[in-house]
């Protein structure tokens, strides 16, 4: 049995693993009966997220997008912020380009956003808690996101999966990830209170997302 299909089968084994996890918040979502005002309002969400990616292209590592998901999380509930990650990071690798990334890439920021939920919920991430609630959001990305992130390049650049490969790849994403990590940072610490306030006020005045499926 060569090393390539080896690779491969870890690959497709992997997606299968993402896909179920996909499923299962997406069921999870359409059984909760989501009003349109709610959908429409995670897709103005990613679209934010998206564009923040997209004007921050040209520096390398610079995503302030998952402050926007970790937003939307903490604000809707861990299956919103999964949601709005998984669909950021879809629609867009449209402007950066799709490939076998793009799942990974998708749970990575789904993963993230559900986290942010999950924390918000217990009281351990608010916009009261500003400067906290941006470090937890750093440490999200450096030791969750972005190690998920890294994985999909074990699996997808066709090296040998032997240790020492391994903590190589890992130990290239330190800096990459320490970067973006800063960029979710500084996001929660100039994004997180004002954005708060609109959603809330939002879900205050019409209703909206009043019943989290957190419990999944």
């Amino acid at each position: 049995m060569s090393n390539q299909f080896i690779i491969k089968s870890y690959y497709l084994v992997s997606v299968a693993m993402i896909a179920a996890a996909f499923l299962i918040f997406c069921f999870c979502y359409e059984k909760k009966k989501p009003q349109a005002r709610e959908i429409v309002t995670l897709a103005v969400m990613s679209a934010i997220a998206i564009a923040s990616r997209a004007a921050f292209a040209m520096v390398p590592f610079f995503k302030p997008m998952m402050g926007i998901i970790m937003i939307t999380g903490m604000a809707f509930g861990s299956g919103a912020g999964f949601l709005t990650g998984a669909v950021t990071g879809f629609v867009s690798n449209f402007i950066f380009g799709q490939g076998p990334w793009t799942p990974w890439q998708m749970f990575a920021y789904g993963v993230g956003g559900a986290l942010a939920g999950f924390l918000a919920k217990k009281g351990i991430m608010s916009e009261e808690k500003k400067v906290s609630t941006a470090f937890i959001g750093y440490v999200i990305i450096q030791a969750i996101v972005g190690p998920l992130l890294d994985t999909s390049s074990v699996f997808t650049m066709g090296g040998n999966i032997q240790p020492g490969y391994v903590l190589a790849i890992y130990g290239s994403g330190l800096i990459p990830n320490a970067i973006h990590g800063f960029a979710t940072f500084l996001t929660l610490i100039l994004a997180c209170k004002p954005l708060m306030e609109k959603l809330n006020r939002m879900k205050l005045k019409y209703g909206m997302m009043s019943e989290d499926f957190d419990e999944i």
